[in-house]
C-alpha cells in the first residue's frame, strides 16, 4: 500500500464533499447555530447553501472551521447513537400499528 493510499484511508473527510458537510451542519444545528461557531456573514445575513459554498471555497480558514466542526459532530454521533439495529427495534416498537401490521402478514 503506498503512502498516499494510506492517508486517504485515514483522513475521515476523504469522499465527504463541502456541500454534503454544509447541508448536515444546516440539518442538525441550523444556521443560527453554524453562525454561532463560525463567525462569518454568509452564515448570519441570508444564508444559502449556494453563497455559503461560493465563500468557503474561496476562505480556505473559514472551511477548516467548517470541516472541524462536521468532523466534531459527527464522531460525537458515532459515539452517542446506537446502533442501527436498535434504533429500528425502537422505532417498531413505538409504531402503535406494529401489531397489526404483524398479524396481517
Amino acid at each position: 500500500m503506498t503512502d498516499d493510499q494510506t492517508k486517504t484511508q485515514q483522513d475521515p473527510l476523504h469522499g465527504v464533499k463541502l456541500e454534503a458537510m454544509l447541508n448536515y451542519l444546516v440539518e442538525h444545528i441550523g444556521w443560527a447555530g453554524l453562525a454561532g461557531q463560525v463567525k462569518v456573514n454568509c452564515f448570519r445575513s441570508d444564508p444559502t447553501i449556494k453563497s455559503s459554498l461560493k465563500f468557503l471555497r474561496r476562505t480556505p480558514w473559514a472551511r477548516d472551521k467548517v470541516e472541524a466542526l462536521y468532523l466534531e459532530l459527527v464522531t460525537n454521533e458515532k459515539v452517542t447513537r446506537p446502533p442501527l439495529a436498535l434504533r429500528q427495534k425502537k422505532d417498531k416498537a413505538a409504531d402503535p400499528w406494529a401489531k397489526h401490521k404483524q398479524d396481517n402478514q
